[in-house]
């Protein structure tokens, strides 16, 4: 069944938005240094509101007057390209990389880079935009378990990255790329829309590629890709059936590849892909799931009790062991939790073993770990020294 196409925002009269990017300084970029001295993560503008900054994971508006329709029209048109704007046009939105230079307390100006997300709602329009940090953390840095240094290891297969928007992923994908990059003499082949991190070259060959602007669509770059050259690949979204198609070809291929994916958990990310495909290729997939994934890892951010880290990820993994891979291809994926939770010494972990760890270490606090706990009495018996024992799995 087809879906309604999306409504058409008015193109406004006069001169096009996007005509004057690089002439002159774009006003909406005081907005964007106010995020950023600010420590913000996120900077929304809507019409009717003043602009909102996401700030330790709360939103807080600034001091200023609600914006009007014409005044956001001024902020954000010019900083599309006429590509940009007939793609806002035709589908509501659009969504690309923005980069401000912003004075530190030296004086020396830095390329800040944003993913932003223009849009229309209730016939207006809107910006949402997220602040990509400016150097690649490691993952100690990040907060995350020992493990993911061996999810880099592969020599071929798919590692996902599943979890909602705004949970991390990519920060995290930026991480294993660039331990990569530190230690292998390998070409690393990016496909992004848009390029968020920019790789500082050191023992790898790195190519990245904008969807947009390097190349024009998911499917070219990934019929591209192949002829290449590349040892590893990270593909931005897995948000389609060609395109997870073509990554798991490319993984079947002799590829490392990565990916993300929008699922809760590590074991439900396996529905999410089946989703993706009829029903008929069902069997065919989960035989090609079963060999070719590695792992999945899952992950959500929360904001923390003290000041430094300001959020943490919460990490969910399933490695791609032999009875994971049995409950995958016999279709009993109801069991892969409990397949996880004996799996530890894989270094598997659920999402209750990383809220445990982040509460012992007192960098969360119990009420935000029961809030988001998928089984908060079992993470309240953890707390209490008892040791949970699930049913089996076979």
């Amino acid at each position: 069944m087809s879906s309604a196409a999306p409504a058409k925002a008015a193109k406004p009269k006069g001169q096009l938005g996007g005509l004057s990017k690089g002439r002159q300084e774009l006003e909406v970029n005081k907005l964007f240094r106010a995020m950023i001295k600010l420590g913000g993560s996120d900077l929304h503008l809507k019409v009717g509101r003043p602009a909102t900054i996401r700030m330790r994971g709360t939103l807080r508006e600034l001091d200023m007057p609600a914006i009007t329709e014409e005044e956001m029209k001024r902020l954000i048109l010019p900083m599309m390209d006429e590509r940009q704007l007939e793609i806002f046009y035709a589908e509501g939105g659009a969504d690309f990389a923005h980069v401000v230079e912003y004075e530190n307390e030296q004086g020396v100006k830095e390329p800040w880079r944003f993913r932003v997300n223009l849009l229309i709602q209730m016939g207006s329009p809107g910006m949402v935009s997220r602040k990509v940090e400016r150097s690649i953390p490691n993952f100690e840095g990040l907060y995350l378990p020992p493990v993911m240094e061996k999810l880099t290891t592969y020599d071929q297969g798919m590692v996902l990255l599943a979890g909602v928007t705004g949970s991390g992923k990519s920060t995290t994908i930026a991480s294993m790329l660039d331990f990569i990059n530190h230690r292998e003499r390998v070409h690393i082949l990016t496909i992004e829309d848009p390029i968020e991190f920019v790789y500082t070259e050191d023992k790898a060959l790195i190519n990245q590629r904008e969807v947009g602007v390097d190349v024009s669509d998911f499917k070219i770059a990934m019929k591209h890709a192949v002829r290449q050259d590349p040892d590893i690949m990270l593909v931005g979204e897995m948000r389609d059936m060609e395109t997870f198609e073509t990554a798991m070809h490319a993984a079947e291929t002799g590829h490392l590849v990565f990916g993300t994916i929008h699922a809760s958990s590590a074991p439900s990310t396996i529905g999410r892909i089946l989703d993706l495909f009829p029903r008929e290729m069902h069997p065919a997939l989960r035989s090609s799931m079963g060999f070719n994934l590695k792992a999945i890892v899952a992950q959500k951010l929360l904001a923390t009790i003290v000041d430094k880290p300001k959020r943490v990820p919460i990490v969910e993994i399933m490695i791609m062991n032999g009875t994971i891979r049995k409950l995958i291809l016999e279709e009993k994926d109801e069991k892969l939790f409990d397949a996880i939770r004996i799996g530890k010494e894989e270094g598997m972990q659920m999402f209750n073993d990383s809220l445990y760890g982040f509460v012992t270490r007192e960098l969360i606090s119990r009420a935000t770990a029961f809030e988001v706990s998928p089984n908060v009495e079992q993470l309240k018996m953890m707390l209490k020294g008892i040791d949970v024992k699930g049913p089996g799995i076979l």
